[in-house]
């Protein structure tokens, strides 16, 4: 959270409270970035993963774009 937010990180989080977590993988001599977001729910016994079924794999991916066309 410390490139984009601003704030006390020692306050808990509250229910209700939506994130993203947002690991990349950057390949600066192909000039080529990747990145994959996940949402998640802060709710009163934990988190909710609300990106769960969003495809990650290349297959999934790639399997989503041939269905679109």
């Amino acid at each position: 959270m410390d490139v984009h937010d601003v704030g006390d990180y020692s306050t808990p989080l509250k229910p209700g409270v939506v994130l993203t977590i947002e690991p990349g993988i950057y390949l600066t001599q192909e000039n080529l970035g990747v990145r994959i977001e996940d949402d998640v729910l802060v709710t009163a016994t934990g988190a909710e993963w609300l990106s769960g079924r969003a495809p990650k794999t290349t297959d999934e991916i790639e399997r989503l774009m041939r269905a679109r066309r």
